[in-house]
Parts: C-alpha cells; structure tokens; sequence
C-alpha cells in the first residue's frame, strides 16, 4: 500500500472480501470477481457509483464522515477498522523523516530487569529493542534485534513455538497494520513489507485483506520445550512519550499449570546467560 492512494486500496481491498449475501443482496449467475460490485457498494452507501469510483481510484481523497461511515456499515466494519478507515481520509502528505535511533527509557529498562515475568520493548513495527531474561527464556527469538513479525512468519523454530500459528499470525499482521497507520512510506516499513512478500505468501495473502486489529491484550498458546504447553495473557502496554514503543508482558492465572510452568522457566533462565546487558545496549 502506498501512502498516494492508501484509501483507495483498502477500500478495494475491503470490497472484495464482502459476500454480496451478506450484504443482502440477490446474486444471480456466476460472478467472475469476489466481493462487491462498485455500484452495489455506492449504492448501498447512499453514494453515486462515479463518486465512490473517484474514491477508489484516488481521485477524490477527502469524503466525509458520513460518506465514510456509510462505506464502513456496508464493508461490515467493526470500530477499530473504520478509525483506521477514517484515519486514511485524513492522512496529508508531509516531508519525509529522518529515521531516528529509538531509545527505551531508562526507567522501562530498570522494570525489565526486576519484573519477574517474561517481558519485552517492541517499537512500533514489532521490532525487539529490549527484553530481560525470562523473555529470551520463552523464545530464544526474543532478542534485541529481531523483529517479531519476521520471526513468527519465517523461522520454523518460532513457529513451533505457537500452535495457534494461523490465528497468531493473522493478529500480528492486522495489528501491525494499525501500528504503521498511514505511515507506509517509512523506508523501514517499505523494506520489511517487501521482504515478508517475498519471502511468505501467508503475508502477501493476509497483507492483502488489510484487516487491522487494537494493539492490545490477548490469550495466547505456547509450546515451549522445556515446560510444556504454556496458557498466557500477553499484555501490550504503551511507554509514554516513546514515540509508540510498547512494552510486552506474558502473565498466566495464578496457581494454574501455566503459572507453574512459567515458574519453572524462571528458575531454568537464572542460570542461563544474561541478555539485560545486550537489551541495555540496544535500548541506549
């Protein structure tokens, strides 16, 4: 997606997924593309077909909010995504910024190394700037340095690790989505879209769908080696005025096997190697 017409792909993109039944629409004979017609959507958004065309083709980019929420009823939009739909309306061009070296605060890297639960630094395109020992326990991919996007879809080790791998990756995707917003002419974003699309097709079939999903909390399976099955709560904190870094904590129910599970991780990493020093370096 590029930034010139970044509302008019999702739209596209939006409009294929919708089954015309869903929509309450009689189909008749056989459609040679998915989804909805340009004209079934204008006109069930109250629209003219040549205006929602301009919409799609980028010769129009500033509907109204109205135009807007009408589009997202018709696509079956929850609220997450027609923010982000709205967001891409408002999206104005601007100069090009300069990347900068992100820097986790001093305070956040204290936490890291005195929570006693697996907990990581991710900026906001999913890459590790610093983790504490018990994090690098539950994936040994958890280091400062890697991104977890690349890893969930190419390593085989990583992969092993989730055996909800389809519904894992599909959220980190979406969410990654929301995380970037409308800035995808990022040179990093650019780069690490085109090397996952060339590399995964899972990535270039969900990348293009365009789903979006909250940077939030969510339950999550791991298989882990050494302690078995593992029944998380992975927590997405935001670090003020850290340019949208988040910090990540896996936590498991009290007096559950998980939590014992996890117990016993954080005996095994006591006598592993430290990686607070490496996670120190690369947060600054």
């Amino acid at each position: 997606m590029t930034r010139s017409n970044a509302l008019g792909e999702y739209l596209r993109a939006r409009r294929e997924l919708v089954d015309p039944a869903d929509a309450g629409l009689r189909v008749v004979g056989v459609r040679r593309t998915p989804g909805l017609r340009r004209e079934e959507v204008a006109t069930l958004a109250g629209i003219s077909a040549d205006y929602y065309l301009r919409l799609e083709q980028g010769r129009d980019r500033n509907p109204s909010p109205p135009v807007l929420e009408a589009l997202a009823r018709v696509f079956g939009l929850d609220a997450e995504a027609t923010q982000y739909l709205m967001g891409l309306s408002a999206a104005r061009p601007r100069a090009p910024r300069r990347p900068r070296r992100e820097v986790v605060p001093a305070g956040t890297r204290q936490l890291l190394d005195v929570l006693g639960l697996p907990a990581f630094v991710e900026s906001r395109m999913f890459e590790v700037l610093a983790a504490n020992r018990l994090a690098t326990a539950l994936s040994p991919r958890i280091l400062p340095g890697t991104n977890r996007l690349r890893d969930l879809l190419l390593d085989p080790d990583e992969r092993d690790l989730y055996p909800d791998w389809d519904q894992a990756i599909g959220g980190m995707i979406a969410a990654f989505r929301t995380s970037i917003g409308d800035d995808v002419d990022d040179p990093r974003v650019e780069r690490l879209v085109g090397e996952l699309s060339l590399a995964s097709e899972e990535f270039r079939r969900l990348w293009a769908r365009h789903d979006v999903r909250p940077l939030a909390g969510a339950p999550t399976r791991m298989r882990h080696p050494e302690v078995g099955l593992l029944e998380l709560r992975r927590e997405k904190l935001a670090i003020g005025d850290s340019g949208g870094q988040l910090l990540v904590i896996y936590h498991a129910e009290p007096g559950s096997d998980s939590a014992r599970g996890l117990a016993l991780l954080g005996s095994l990493a006591a006598t592993g190697p430290d990686v607070t020093a490496t996670a120190r370096r690369a947060g600054g």
